[in-house]
């Protein structure tokens, strides 16, 4: 927030002596103060979500081979928030909150559901909501895991494709506006010099 400062200070004199616009600082002051912190903490979120999203395959990774290796659901998520502490920070500190409220004596379908709420990720409550039916009807927990981060793979991969694909369509108005004019004034710049050249003497024998 410097800038705003430096210039507070720059123009103090012409902003205390025109009540108009002493008005209308006090006003932008208050809507800044009033929306910038809701849209601050919605990028946050949204950032948070995404990281989240991001690295949900790989937490399913390694929960399916915790899972095939023995390990309950319950520790298998506990392992998943130990080992990917470095890699995937928020996922991990998300399972940690799962685990600590089972070990509290909460329901493991509880704690997901609070999980799902907690984070308002979409494909989040769609991985609580496979894990709670898998358990409810004794479906094997890993094949269920494994599918769904499969799909997210794919997903992931199409969503990519989809960003590439408008790139070019994004391109367009800085290629127009911007480095089209430039060319042009390469590749006819120095003929329109030459022509300017040889017409400013026929010109100015004309005059005369």
């Amino acid at each position: 927030m410097p800038g705003p400062l430096v210039l507070a200070l720059i123009f103090r004199d012409s902003i205390t002596s025109n009540p108009v616009l002493r008005i209308v600082l006090v006003v932008a002051a208050g809507l800044v103060g009033y929306l910038g912190p809701g849209f601050y903490l919605e990028s946050l979120v949204s950032a948070r979500q995404e990281r989240i999203r991001l690295s949900l395959p790989d937490a399913l990774d390694l929960m399916v081979v915790s899972v095939e290796a023995g390990l309950g659901l319950d520790q298998a998520i506990r392992s998943v928030s130990e080992q990917l502490k470095n890699a995937h920070k928020e996922i991990c500190e998300e399972l940690g909150l799962v685990t600590l409220e089972m070990r509290a004596g909460k329901r493991r379908s509880d704690a997901l559901k609070n999980l799902a709420d907690r984070t308002g990720e979409v494909e989040l409550r769609k991985l609580v909501a496979i894990l709670i039916q898998a358990d409810r009807f004794g479906t094997s927990i890993a094949d269920s895991l494994r599918t769904h981060s499969d799909f997210m793979r794919v997903r992931r991969r199409q969503d990519a494709e989809e960003r590439a694909a408008k790139v070019g369509v994004k391109l367009v108005f800085p290629i127009f506006f911007f480095i089209l004019p430039s060319m042009l004034v390469v590749a006819a710049g120095p003929g329109l010099l030459q022509i300017f050249k040889n017409l400013f003497p026929l010109m100015r024998n004309f005059g005369k």
